[in-house]
């Protein structure tokens, strides 16, 4: 099994954390997830991962309540993409909405 951990500072107030695990080719789990910083603390606001034994997203709001919904892709590895992708692509509009409260 080979792990992976890193994390992409997106703006000094921004940051993208990314793990996962490969047993030979194929992923076998996952965690990637955007974090904004707010008074001193870094907040989740979105986050993509298998825990629960399915690929899927939490969107958080300040409160720590989430929203989870399913990732429907073939396997880890094309979810995982999908998420990288995501995040990636729609990290602003995702802190609006965290901000806002929505």
């Amino acid at each position: 099994m080979k792990e992976m951990r890193f994390t992409v500072m997106l703006t000094p107030e921004d940051r993208y954390r990314h793990e996962h695990v490969r047993l030979k080719r194929d992923v076998i789990g996952f965690m990637v997830q955007y974090e904004t910083k707010l008074k001193g603390k870094w907040l989740p606001v979105v986050r993509y991962d298998t825990r629960h034994g399915f690929a899927h997203r939490d969107l958080l709001n300040k409160k720590g309540r989430k929203r989870k919904t399913p990732v429907f892709a073939k396997d880890y590895s094309e979810a995982l993409t999908f998420a990288e992708y995501d995040i990636r692509s729609n990290w602003r509009i995702y802190k609006q909405q965290f901000l806002k409260g929505a």
